[in-house]
């Protein structure tokens, strides 16, 4: 990373700005919130000297020191496990669960402990999962999935996944600062090919607020994550008066962002780089068919990964993940309904 938020250079001065990567958004997040409190830790696999798998931590073992910057065992469970102890006693710990999928491996300490402690003694969890998710890049079964519908069936947990750089920053100095355990979902296949102006110094951007990436009036797109971008690109290359609703958060979820859009263009596609199943379009789906049919002009079209693992070999994962041209003959069918 180059620039004002560069290890070493100090503090930015609020009000700059300049274009970055989603990655380097989450970094100068993470970064930032450190400087700024003390109580603000990091743990995960090799995000110390080696700084992360993804590099998100780089520079931050010579900034902080290895007191703040936890390598751990290869633990999943440990590893959350710490960050709810720590969290009950007044920290913030950042957890990186090294890719998304071994979240599995941290379920008890999550949806049984972290999850429910409000609720059950009336204790605030402070603490932050970084997941690196997606597919788009060969990963495989074991290295490509999104697991946001796991985490969504669990009361207490927050879901966050920012499809721009400056979301990034913005929803994970929020998700750090706020009282619950969130779920950061932070898509691998955006880290470097996503770039955005992002406000330097401290940028917040409330958890619970869908954002409209594109405003029209003849198609909704309800999107998140990966999809927003194939879903502005496509609306563009067709020429359509689409209206492009990035959730941003899953949980809580804007329902009032997708009813009052939903109201105003009568046809919605949903669409989402994770399977279909019991998933994030399922729950929007039901939303409108409950309290926005009346405004429906055409039945709502899902756009979601095919119901299989992740393949190995790049055409098959393509044929299993949602492409532009998907997203393109979905919109013009439902156009033309």
């Amino acid at each position: 990373m180059s620039g004002p938020l560069a290890a070493g250079n100090g503090r930015p001065a609020a009000g700059e700005a300049e274009e970055i990567t989603y990655l380097e958004a989450i970094s100068a997040a993470l970064r930032e919130e450190m400087r700024r409190d003390a109580a603000v830790f990091c743990l995960g696999e090799d995000i110390g000297h080696f700084g992360g798998a993804f590099k998100v931590t780089d520079g931050f073992a010579d900034e902080f020191g290895l007191e703040r910057v936890l390598d751990t065992p290869l633990a999943e469970n440990a590893i959350i496990g710490t960050a709810v102890g720590a969290a009950i006693e007044g920290m913030r710990p950042v957890c990186e669960m090294q890719f998304a999928d071994f979240i599995s491996c941290g379920f008890d300490q999550l949806v049984t402990v972290a999850a429910k402690m409000h609720y059950r003694q009336g204790v605030a969890v402070p603490m932050v999962l970084r997941l690196p998710s997606g597919g788009g890049f060969s990963g495989g079964p074991f290295h490509s999935q999104n697991p946001e519908a796991w985490l969504m069936q669990t009361p207490g947990l927050k879901v966050v996944a920012p499809a721009t750089a400056a979301d990034a920053k913005g929803l994970l100095t929020a998700s750090i600062r706020d009282p619950n355990p969130v779920c950061f979902l932070e898509h691998k296949g955006m880290y470097r090919s996503v770039k955005g102006i992002v406000p330097a110094g401290e940028h917040l951007v409330p958890i619970g607020e869908a954002r409209i990436a594109r405003e029209g009036a003849e198609i909704t797109i309800v999107t998140y994550g990966s999809a927003v971008g194939l879903a502005l690109q496509a609306a563009d290359e067709l020429e359509l008066d689409a209206e492009v609703i990035d959730l941003r958060t899953l949980v809580p979820l804007d329902r009032e962002a997708i009813l009052r859009s939903v109201a105003k263009t009568g046809k919605v596609l949903v669409a989402h780089e994770a399977v279909g199943a019991a998933g994030v379009g399922a729950e929007v789906v039901a939303l409108i068919a409950e309290l926005a049919f009346e405004h429906l002009d055409a039945p709502v079209r899902r756009l979601v990964a095919a119901d299989v693992p992740i393949p190995f070999s790049p055409p098959l994962e393509r044929a299993v993940l949602p492409q532009l041209d998907d997203m393109k003959k979905a919109c013009r069918e439902l156009v033309a309904y």
